[in-house]
Order: structure tokens, then C-alpha cells, then sequence
């Protein structure tokens, strides 16, 4: 299960009801995280939330339902994440840190459900993978903007805008693979660790001065 009901304010599932919904929703988070989706039958997620599979079907039409319902919540919150820290105050560096801080924080305090909903994928009917391939998109552009506006400033040292933007981001997404409670490092630890990681990256240098000379502070 995941590491924490609520992470940065955020209450699990909040979005979801009736209650009966939710707790199929979160059998379902459940049983595809340790089975894999295609090896998790219906019976399997009403089992596991004390319901007939019958009671499944008045609350989603299919397990492909399931998913996408679980998918679009988690993609929606991991862009909220990312543009709240690109819209942001501050240097592209505080804002570059920001958004990794929050979201390897909640990809390792909501480890179980962020392996559901970056690694399956495509397992969601082409109309949901198309929607949720948008929302992708519209995350990777939060990030290539804060490492933009970070190499316009002169904070940043990054000739690959596409391909540096990739790599923070699979950087922070796999920390939902390996991140354990029973490890020695906390979400915000490890949001610490992998901010610092990615500010070296890309040669973040808060006092080097930008195009006009002028400190980046000052520019702003």
C-alpha cells in the first residue's frame, strides 16, 4: 500500500464517491500494482474490497474503466504538481526544485498508485491513452519551460531542452519502482536528494549572471 493517505494536503481518492466507488478504486490500485493489469480479473478487485462482482459493475462498466478512472486522477494531480511550480515565484532553480521536490515526493508517499499510473499506460483503450498522452505532454511542457526560462537567465547550462526534460522527468517517475517504507529515506528526503541531483544536472549556478549581466535575481 502506499507510504502515506495524504501527501502535500492532498487526501487520496478524495475525488472519488460514493464510498463504494472509492474502495473499488483503491482494491483496483491495489491488486494492479502487485499483479500487473492484465493478470487481475474483476472478481480479484471486488475481493479485495469485500463486494460481489456484481457491485463492480454498477460503479464502472469495465476494468479498462477502472484504470482509465484511476489514470486520469493521478495524471491530473502530477500536473497540478508540475505547472504550480512553473507558474510559480522565484528563479527557474527555486522553481526547477520546487517541482522536483513535490513530485518525487509524491511519487514515493504515493508509491503503489504512481506504478499504476505511469506503467500502465497501455493497457487503456486508444481513446483513453490519447487522453491521457495529452495530459503527458502538458507535463513535459511545465518542465521544459522552468528549463527554459532557467537557460534564457543564464541559471542554467542545458543544450538539449526535449531530451533534458525527459530525463528529470523519468528520473523522478521511477522512484515509484523502488521506493519502499521500509527503506531509510522518507518522501521528502528523497525529494530533497533527487531536487539537488537535477539542479546539478543542469549546471544550475543561482548567482551567475544572465544575458544583460545582471544577476539573475535581479531580473526578475
Amino acid at each position: 500500500m502506499d507510504s502515506a493517505a495524504e501527501t502535500d494536503g492532498y487526501q487520496a481518492w478524495s475525488e472519488v464517491t460514493p464510498d463504494a466507488a472509492r474502495r473499488l478504486l483503491v482494491a483496483a490500485v491495489e491488486a494492479f500494482a502487485e499483479r500487473g493489469y492484465h493478470a487481475t480479473t474483476t472478481r480479484d478487485i471486488a475481493g479485495r474490497a469485500g463486494m460481489s462482482p456484481a457491485a463492480l459493475y454498477i460503479h464502472y462498466k469495465t476494468k479498462e474503466e477502472l484504470l482509465h478512472r484511476i489514470s486520469r486522477i493521478g495524471h491530473d494531480k502530477a500536473l497540478e504538481i508540475l505547472e504550480t511550480a512553473a507558474d510559480g515565484p522565484g528563479t527557474a532553480a527555486e522553481r526547477l526544485d520546487a517541482a522536483v521536490r513535490s513530485f518525487v515526493r509524491w511519487h514515493a508517499g504515493h508509491h503503489t498508485t504512481a506504478r499504476v499510473v505511469q506503467y500502465e499506460l497501455d493497457a487503456l483503450g486508444p481513446e483513453h491513452r490519447s487522453e491521457i498522452v495529452a495530459l503527458r505532454r502538458q507535463s513535459d511542457a511545465a518542465v521544459r519551460r522552468i528549463l527554459a526560462d532557467g537557460v534564457r537567465a543564464g541559471e542554467f547550462d542545458v543544450p538539449d531542452l526535449p531530451g533534458t526534460t525527459l530525463a528529470v522527468l523519468s528520473l523522478c517517475i521511477d522512484v515509484a519502482r523502488w521506493f519502499s517504507t521500509a527503506g531509510r529515506r522518507t518522501p521528502d528526503e528523497v525529494g530533497g536528494l533527487y531536487a539537488d541531483l537535477v539542479l546539478r544536472m543542469v549546471g544550475a549556478r543561482p548567482d551567475r549572471p544572465g544575458p544583460d549581466g545582471a544577476p539573475p535575481a535581479a531580473q526578475k
